[in-house]
């Protein structure tokens, strides 16, 4: 064989986009056909609005660990990408643009708005996978889908007809959510609710017949001219006797009845509220039960209406709100104002303040799906890991609203209903139709809403494999194995793909749900813009690799905790992958003249045995770490076999094999570390995919690409359990015998002397004498020897299990002067500790010196006192041998 040269330096940029784009030409992301169950996973799409995040990189990063390792495992698997339309968020996109050119979306008309909303979208969608392709993201592309193509566009309208025909859709006059910047219905969920400075108005509300007045309580003045009534609790003593009274509204001619309703809190305010159905979830639910008129009192763009008094027409609400209160000072209306902090809805995506708004909407009725989606839960048929998320499942379906899908915005899939003018005949079709079924007319006009963007995602794990057509991909991938997603979106998102799954396939779309933690700053907050502490995963991969990105995350992603990260962190990565390469590059240099032979005829020492035992160990325990979504229990056991059992401790004691004269020795031991090198990449290709490609191409004793190539499967024949007890003693001796040179403060350059003496029924005593040149070699001794009749009197003992071992320190080290040398440092240190206690006594220092400088002083005062700590303890040892 001849030397195979890698680079002096691991350089991931030198290979990563090279291999990508082999796996890619080569079409290796596809899914094989076989006999066993397929594995499918979908990607939850990112939306086409913006870039990818640590948060996608995570994800992403743990998607393609789970498909390639079951890839490898010969399963057929399909990983399919795709990207969302993000309906509000896009739209809103497009409309900053505009605004930057002092345009209006309407100042386009809805087809030159959606045109230039689609180049967002191919804009964006190409830096998408762009990224999703330089992390190596082994999905595969011929799978790709977008929520707005034909196929899935088609489901859309598909699932929207299936659900009204079966009577779960329907559209009402409705109090919604409403965000009268993005100008849309929101759904509950899309609502957040944020704590707001802001005052609790008391108002004079007269009775019509001018015997007095009463009371009202309102944080919002400016929706009383909606008000209708006033309540009171019918148990409340102090009005009983007004019920049925008329009062005159402030600031209008209107008169309005006191009535009594029970949902009134008599401990609030004054126990009397005026009720303002149009604008209030509780009032609107009063008015049902009075059968009160709803008074709407605001316009599409969140400015009051024709409803109100001409003078508050079209001002924004909020700021008639000052208007209202001033009106209300100067009439002898307002009693009062104090503060009253509270928490408010805003829009989840624009962050305005979200106003309670009557209109016509569209929702579907979700109690019955909800209810199939619990039982599919309870009967086990989706698991969630970590299991704590399913209270957050199993609590949103217990007390679900139905969904309002409609939303009052452009760029979407437009709601597939028809009104006919002439008849006013409704037709919602699978089909455009071009005449009313009933009158025959031809004068048709569609719903100008479009769907929540959620609509089509909640169809995505069965959509994008052809459905509703009754496709190949369906039939063979559905229902998908896992899906990996964040918390955030377990209401929005993963509870209503179980339902649509449920009701349309009558099935659930996966078994298996892995929520990921938030990946944080390491301050533990949330990265975001406004923080400014957000890393770019292509910055990650710029500086240290992919590889090195998807191992840290994967090593850190210890299930049901959110990740705390700088950038610093992905040292650990590179740090594996440099090791990785370095004992890859150390190897390969090493073949040279040397006959390649079958490493199946090799007879296997006890070292030999040890270490296929504990590479099979490596794949039992990534086994059970994936199938459990453990995935820093995984790459733990990668990186503690490959670091720690291949490089600290095979490859050492396979020199002696390597550097041999006796050249069947040194082909012996070159089969052995070559077939060894071509499991450890089979076993990491998962976690560190692009080193472990480019390495396992270079090796002579392996054909085809490693990610097609099969996993390290746990084989009864590589269990060597006395063998790995045997290793297990040796290394025991050898970190024991470490340790004392560590608490003696022995030099690296000065000789130990050991020997080693064992009981009678120790069980490793020939292989101890088999290795001691190797066990010298890692504990930098002179000599090392078994020798149960060699005179120790002189000697350190040191405890092993069934041996001993003794260490003749005085031939290595000057004892007496080492004490003298140590005494002198501790002195040294604890006068320092006096002068920094000294320091952080003085009243004046810590009332003068910044937070900075006292901290330094504390660390000082800690660094001081483990050094005097630590130099006793080694002195007392050190007295015992004087």
């Amino acid at each position: 064989m001849k030397a195979i040269e890698l680079a002096k330096a691991y350089d991931p940029k030198t290979f990563e986009d090279r291999i990508y784009q082999a796996w890619t030409q080569e079409g290796l992301f596809k899914p094989v056909a076989g006999q066993q169950t397929p594995f499918t996973i979908v990607m939850p799409p990112p939306n086409v609005t913006g870039i990818l995040h640590m948060g996608h990189a995570l994800n992403n990063s743990l998607q393609d660990i789970l498909t390639r390792y079951y890839r490898m495992t010969g399963r057929p698997t399909l990983w399919v990408p795709g990207t969302d339309h993000a309906g509000i968020a896009t739209q809103n996109v497009v409309e900053r643009q505009l605004a930057k050119e002092g345009l209006r979306r309407q100042d386009l008309g809805r087809d030159r708005f959606l045109e230039r909303t689609w180049q967002v979208k191919e804009k964006h969608h190409s830096i998408i996978k762009e990224q999703l392709q330089k992390i190596g993201c082994s999905c595969d592309w011929e799978h790709e889908r977008f929520t707005m193509d034909e196929g899935l566009s088609q489901a859309v309208r598909e699932s929207f007809v299936t659900l009204y025909e079966r009577g779960l859709i329907y559209k009402g006059e409705y109090l919604v959510n409403y965000c009268p910047k993005c100008g849309t219905a929101l759904a509950d969920d899309e609502v957040e609710y944020q704590p707001v400075h802001a005052f609790l108005y008391d108002v004079r509300y007269p009775y019509s017949d001018g015997s007095g007045f009463i009371t009202v309580a309102t944080t919002r003045p400016e929706t009383m001219f909606g008000d209708v009534a006033v309540a009171v609790n019918p148990e409340d003593e102090r009005y009983t006797h007004l019920v049925g009274k008329l009062v005159d509204l402030p600031l209008t001619g209107r008169k309005i009845p006191i009535i009594a309703d029970s949902f009134v809190d008599m401990t609030f305010g004054t126990g009397m509220v005026k009720i303002t159905p149009a604008h209030d979830p509780n009032d609107w639910q009063c008015g049902k039960r009075h059968n009160l008129e709803k008074v709407n009192v605001l316009n599409a763009d969140g400015t009051l209406n024709e409803n109100c008094p001409e003078k508050y027409r079209n001002i924004n609400a909020i700021e008639a709100r000052s208007l209202v209160v001033q009106d209300l000072k100067e009439q002898g209306f307002l009693i009062k104002e104090v503060e009253h902090n509270h928490d408010v809805g805003h829009c989840y995506r624009c962050n305005t303040v979200i106003e309670p708004y009557l209109s016509n909407q569209w929702f579907v009725s979700m109690k019955g799906m909800a209810d199939k989606a619990l039982k599919a839960w309870k009967d086990e048929k989706i698991v969630f890991y970590p299991k704590r998320w399913e209270n957050t499942y199993s609590h949103w379906l217990e007390n679900i609203h139905d969904w309002c899908i409609s939303r009052q915005l452009w760029w979407g899939h437009r709601i597939p209903v028809w009104e006919c003018r002439q008849c006013n005949e409704i037709i919602v079709a699978r089909q455009d139709p071009t005449e009313c079924p009933k009158c025959h007319s031809t004068d048709l006009v569609q719903e100008t809403d479009v769907l929540d963007t959620w609509f089509s995602s909640w169809l995505w794990p069965f959509s994008t494999l052809g459905w509703p057509q009754k496709t190949a991909d369906l039939a063979t991938y559905f229902p998908t194995t896992t899906l990996v997603t964040a918390y955030d979106i377990i209401f929005f998102w993963v509870s209503r793909m179980i339902m649509a799954s449920l009701e349309l396939m009558g099935d659930v779309p996966f078994r298996d749900i892995y929520i990921t933690g938030l990946v944080r700053d390491k301050q533990g907050r949330k990265m975001s813009k406004s923080l400014g502490n957000g890393i770019d995963p292509l910055d990650v991969v710029q500086q240290y690799g992919a590889d090195a990105m998807k191992f840290t995350l994967c090593y850190m992603a210890t299930q049901g905790q959110d990740i705390l990260i700088d950038m610093d962190s992905f040292k650990l990565g590179s740090r594996f992958a440099n090791k990785v390469w370095n004992a890859a590059r150390f190897l390969l240099m090493n073949l040279e003249g040397v006959d390649a032979i079958d490493v199946s005829s090799v007879d296997l020492s006890t070292m030999d045995k040890w270490i296929y035992h504990q590479l099979n160990e490596a794949a039992r325990k990534v086994k059970l770490a994936l199938e459990s979504y453990k995935f820093s229990d995984g790459a733990q056991a990668v990186y503690d076999f490959f670091w720690n059992d291949f490089c600290d401790w095979y490859i050492e004691s396979a020199k002696q094999g390597l550097y041999s004269e006796d050249s069947g020795l040194k082909e012996r031991q070159v089969a052995l570390l070559l077939d060894l090198l071509a499991e450890s990449m089979r076993l990491m290709h998962p976690f560190a995919s692009f080193i472990s490609e480019e390495i396992y191409q270079k090796l002579p004793n392996v054909e085809g690409p490693l990610i097609t190539s099969s996993y390290p499967a746990y084989r009864n024949d590589r269990i060597h359990d006395e063998d790995a007890m045997k290793v297990a003693r040796l290394q025991e001796a050898v970190t024991s015998l470490r340790a004392l040179r560590s608490d003696l403060g022995i030099p690296v350059e000065r000789k130990i002397r050991v020997v080693v003496k064992s009981d009678p029924s120790f069980f490793a005593t020939s292989f101890f004498e088999e290795q001691k040149s190797l066990m010298a070699g890692f504990v930098g001794a002179s000599s090392l020897e078994v020798d149960e009749s060699a005179d120790t009197a002189k000697a350190v003992p040191v405890a092993g299990t069934g041996y001993e071992m003794f260490v003749f320190v005085r031939e290595a080290i000057d004892v007496e002067k080492e004490v003298a040398k140590l005494e002198a440092d501790i002195e040294k240190s604890r006068k320092s500790l006096e002068g920094v206690l000294a320091k952080l006594s003085n009243e004046k220092f810590i009332s003068n010196a910044k937070a900075e400088a006292i901290e330094k002083e504390q660390g000082k005062k800690a660094e001081f006192e483990e050094k005097i700590e630590k130099g006793e303890k080694h002195l007392t040892l050190l007295k015992t041998f004087l």
